[in-house]
């Protein structure tokens, strides 16, 4: 994203923030994954999305109509004996000319700076229970200029949730965010064909997990946007199962729900297909009605209809298929009613996607289902999981199927952003056939 961008975003915010006011965001920690080993570092996706800095040990302050700069930026200063060890630092110099900061302080001078920056304001834009650690320090400065009121200090009266802002205004995608996101869908599409043509029997899940994140690195995606789930046989049936330790049988599917994460953007596909190349009968009866709840839905992604249209449409068709097969027995109205499905699919059909693979936004405002607009992104994702009940044939144990795309609300319709990743019976097989 160019610093164009990320200028604009900081605007939209100080839009909503108005008069008198000042927002605070503290970087995402490091996080340590072994004695002296930290995991590598990703700015949480607030921070990153107000200002593309990538560093720890960084903040970001908006002081909308401050004559000597709106938006300032600390973080570590320029210090070569540890750049040696760690890498390279932008310090106050680089916050300026190459992530558009108006100005730059050391981080270590945040006690001195930001008390002074807070005193005076009505209202602190601040999400409190983040990182409790700043909490902490949050909380210190506040109440020092509260005590210090004997001394004319004015201490801020509102604390006001910033996620909620950021939330809202990061549900709506630019053009270069869909760019980014066509990207990443694109190339995790390419990752999920690659595990087709790859997959034989006898292999472990781990070893098809190995050409997904090849394909993605391949591309620029240095990392999935989640842990990926590769899960033969039952463990399809495991919702977010992720130990991918199993070797992989005659005649089981192969659930794989895996995405790239490009420039901050997630990807969210999955596909299910069968090992050896061939679905079988039952294999493909449940297949079908997943697919074409899936369809359904999607079809109902429309701007002007509510969130939950879609899901409703894929509950109808995947409640009408298990009764035609009887795995499901009653009347459909009441089978509907009493959520009888949830046996089988107990998951919603969807959720926003953006640089959280889970994004932000709400999904109902003033109780009511939201409406879909152009520039929202959501999974579609129904699914059907079977894990052995004993009333049933056996013919129809442990098939888990999911099949999921990411889908753009447009102007006039709607836009799969992912639709390069195959989830046609014909067009898998004849791709499984072909790479044998």
């Amino acid at each position: 994203m160019k610093k164009q961008e990320f200028s604009k975003r900081r605007q939209n915010l100080m839009n909503i923030m108005g008069d008198n006011t000042i927002a605070v965001l503290p970087s995402a920690p490091v996080a340590n994954r072994n004695r002296d080993v930290d995991y590598i570092y990703r700015a949480n996706s607030n921070f990153h999305y107000l200002s593309g800095f990538d560093e720890p040990e960084s903040l970001i302050v908006i002081v909308p109509g401050r004559p000597h700069g709106e938006y300032l930026l600390f973080c570590r200063e320029r210090d070569l004996s540890k750049e040696i060890w760690d890498g390279y630092r932008a310090g106050q110099e680089g916050a300026i000319e190459q992530y558009g900061a108006d100005d730059s302080y050391p981080i270590s001078d945040l006690d001195d700076i930001l008390p002074g920056l807070l005193e005076g304001k009505e209202k602190v834009f601040y999400t409190m229970g983040n990182i409790p650690s700043f909490d902490q320090r949050m909380v210190g400065w506040l109440n020092h200029l509260r005590n210090a009121s004997r001394q004319g200090m004015h201490s801020p009266t509102d604390i006001i949730e910033l996620d909620h802002s950021l939330n809202e205004l990061r549900l709506f995608k630019s053009s270069n965010e869909i760019k980014a996101m066509r990207t990443a869908a694109e190339i995790s599409a390419q990752a999920h064909i690659r595990a087709m043509k790859f997959t034989q029997v006898g292999q472990w899940e781990h070893q098809v997990e190995a050409e997904i994140i090849h394909e993605f690195m391949k591309n620029d995606c240095r990392s999935p946007a989640y842990p990926s789930i590769v899960g033969g046989g039952e463990n399809g049936c495991i919702l977010h199962y992720v130990e991918n330790n199993h070797r992989l049988k005659n005649n089981d599917l192969l659930l794989i729900d895996a995405g790239a994460e490009y420039q901050y953007y997630a990807a969210d596909i999955t596909r299910t297909f069968p090992i050896n190349g061939i679905f079988t009968a039952s294999q493909k009866a449940i297949y079908t009605i997943v697919l074409d709840a899936q369809k359904a839905a999607i079809a109902e992604v429309q701007p002007g209809n509510h969130w939950n249209q879609p899901h409703e449409a894929a509950v109808r068709v995947i409640t009408e298929g298990l009764l035609k097969l009887g795995l499901l027995k009653g009347k459909f109205e009441t089978l509907i009613e009493e959520e009888s499905y949830r046996d089988f699919y107990m998951h919603r059909t969807g959720h926003w996607l953006g640089m959280d693979v889970h994004d932000v936004g709400d999904y109902k405002i003033g109780g009511e289902w939201r409406v879909l607009e152009p520039g929202m992104v959501l999974t579609v994702e129904p699914g059907i999981y079977i894990r052995d009940p004993k009333s049933l044939a056996k013919k129809w144990h442990f098939i888990g199927i999911r099949i999921e795309d990411d889908v753009l609300v447009t102007k006039t319709g709607h836009d799969v952003l992912s639709k390069a990743a195959p989830k046609e019976i014909d067009e898998i097989e004849a791709l499984m056939a072909e790479a044998k």
